[in-house]
């Protein structure tokens, strides 16, 4: 590959588009091009990148018994409809008509097309178990795409499905593709920390995120500083205590104190002269069946996951204002436990409070010195809070620390969730029907690129792994006019495309300036430079972009000092 047959446009200044680093430098290293919110064009040098670390995911994926698909963009409505999801996902699915008339989804994921072909071949458990794997574009409707490739519209993924005949053969392929995905991000050269995850939308159990911890990263998780504990806030386990706040006190007269215009747990605890953990919060919340109610610390925040999964129900959402009216007689923010008719489920964490500070279901009203049992009762006790700052380890008792991460991959158990809504089933040994135990696998093969950018970068531009790149080497002649320069740099990349290496020749008629700022900029891995003052020693420069580490090689083994380093 030669610089001056290949289209790489790059730029001086950072885009006004680009929020984040990563953004900024894979816009300005001419790797994408934006065409409209949250679509991007991929130029030579991004897609050579995108194509080694999919290379990297098949290998993989390969090595752990998957074969290989393509599925359709183009889905029917009714197979969403059968599992439940086309409502679910709502507004993210992007729907299309057809000239006939007819409904089509883009295809934002694709359990139902998956389970719907192994519905109509799988028969028998002999032909099981089965992986399948894709990678394919993929279209959701993002409220607001941003951080370039890491949040867009239009994207890569590669998605794994996993069909077996047994829960514990389902387990055997699920651990098959959870250390598949640690090899793949290894390899890809990123620093990533498999955490438990929410399944959300997917359905079934346990399900890990593998998490890049970064600035910039949407997703917050937990790690343990003492042991190998790590999980998304979503479903981080909040260790009991032994002691709660005002837990040593006796039981006081319940009053009524009048808080005007203060319905916030900020304004009635300044008002009141409160801590904020002598408050309780009650949130009102919509579900399948009947209204419920949630109590939570003043200085703690409902884990609507954590609850949601507990009640085991489809909606899970904060009641609108009409219907907190009609629950408890007055607005949001006045709410209180005491006189409620619907079910009450509260943190274990306000079990031994008392002379707790609660709504008192009137507007401008609180109560204090609200105690369990006397004043109000609670139905379900249950770890309903989110993770915070101060909590322990529930694995060890260790300090917990709290990181922002970009999620590159999740997995998840399935189990029968698709199988049995789309029919997937096969005999068993008896020849009684079974349905197929299910598992899925993602994938954002964009984010491998920006997750890389993003944390390896430095002020010149990118630093890229050897594993993920545009090229392995760049040859920068200093002098193009320089004929004995340019036919040492031709010969030097001659010998590195004939051994396999991957290597890109600077031929163009630019400074030297230029060409180093530019290398720099795109990140290649080693930089070969042909010079008149090393080569008259019969030497060629080369420099690890990495480490910015330089050695003077000998000409003669120029190839074979890079075939260690790559």
């Amino acid at each position: 590959m030669k610089w001056s047959k290949t289209f790489i446009p790059t730029l001086k200044e950072d885009p006004q588009e680009a929020e984040v680093a990563s953004h900024k430098l894979m816009l300005r290293a001419g790797l994408i091009r934006r065409l409209s919110s949250g679509t991007y064009t991929y130029l030579p040098m991004g897609y050579k990148a995108l194509s080694k670390a999919e290379k990297i995911i098949r290998e993989e994926m390969r090595s752990a018994g998957a074969s290989e698909i393509l599925m359709p963009a183009l889905q029917p409505p009714e197979i969403w409809k059968k599992t439940g999801r086309y409502d679910e996902m709502g507004e993210v699915m992007m729907k299309c008509g057809t000239r006939r008339g007819k409904e089509v989804v883009l295809g934002p994921t694709h359990e139902e097309v998956v389970t719907s072909l192994v519905a109509n071949e799988v028969r028998s458990y002999k032909d099981l178990p089965l992986i399948l794997y894709q990678i394919q574009t993929k279209f959701r409707d993002e409220v607001r795409p941003r951080f370039g490739v890491i949040r867009s519209s239009e994207f890569i993924m590669k998605d794994a499905y996993s069909f077996d005949s047994s829960v514990d053969k389902m387990e055997a392929s699920y651990k098959a593709m959870y250390d598949a995905y640690c090899r793949i991000f290894e390899r890809a050269g990123l620093d990533f920390i498999p955490v438990q995850a929410d399944p959300g939308l997917m359905g079934g159990g346990l399900s890990h995120e593998f998490m890049v911890p970064s600035e910039i990263g949407e997703d917050k998780i937990v790690v343990c500083a003492s042991c190998d504990y790590a999980s998304s806030t979503e479903v981080a386990v909040v260790s009991a205590k032994k002691k709660n706040v005002r837990n040593a006190e006796k039981p006081k007269k319940m009053e009524e104190a009048t808080t005007l215009n203060k319905s916030s747990v900020r304004e009635v605890s300044g008002f009141l002269k409160v801590e904020l953990s002598e408050i309780v919060k009650t949130l009102i919340y919509e579900t399948d069946s009947s209204p419920v109610a949630v109590l939570v610390r003043g200085d703690h925040e409902v884990n609507d996951s954590k609850v949601k999964r507990h009640l085991n129900t489809k909606v899970f959402k904060l009641a609108d204002e009409s219907k907190v009216k009609e629950i408890t007689g007055s607005q949001s923010g006045f709410s209180g436990p005491c006189g409620l008719s619907i079910k009450i489920l509260a943190d274990n964490s306000l079990q031994n409070m008392v002379n707790m500070v609660v709504g008192a279901n009137e507007k401008d009203k609180h109560l204090v010195n609200v105690n369990l049992k006397r004043d109000f009762k609670v139905d379900v006790w249950l770890d309903a809070r989110i993770i915070a700052k101060g909590d322990v380890c529930p694995k060890c008792g260790g300090k917990i620390e709290f990181k922002h991460a970009i999620e590159l991959g999740h997995t998840f158990k399935l189990g029968t969730k698709y199988s049995s809504a789309l029919n997937a089933t096969f005999l068993d040994e008896k020849g009684k029907e079974q349905p197929v135990i299910m598992g899925c696998y993602g994938i954002g093969v964009n984010r491998i690129l920006a997750a890389l950018v993003e944390n390896r970068h430095d002020a010149a531009g990118i630093k890229w792994p050897v594993s993920v790149n545009p090229a392995e080497v760049v040859i920068i002649p200093v002098k193009k006019e320089d004929k004995t320069l340019c036919a040492e740099a031709e010969r030097v990349y001659d010998e590195l495309i004939k051994t396999g290496i991957d290597a890109i020749l600077d031929d163009r008629e630019k400074s030297a300036g230029i060409k180093f700022k530019d290398a720099d900029l795109i990140g290649f891995p080693i930089q070969v430079i042909i010079g008149n003052k090393s080569l008259d020693k019969g030497k060629i420069e080369v420099t690890e972009r990495a480490t910015g580490d330089k050695k003077l090689v000998d000409k003669k083994k120029i190839t074979e000092y890079i075939r260690t380093i790559v």
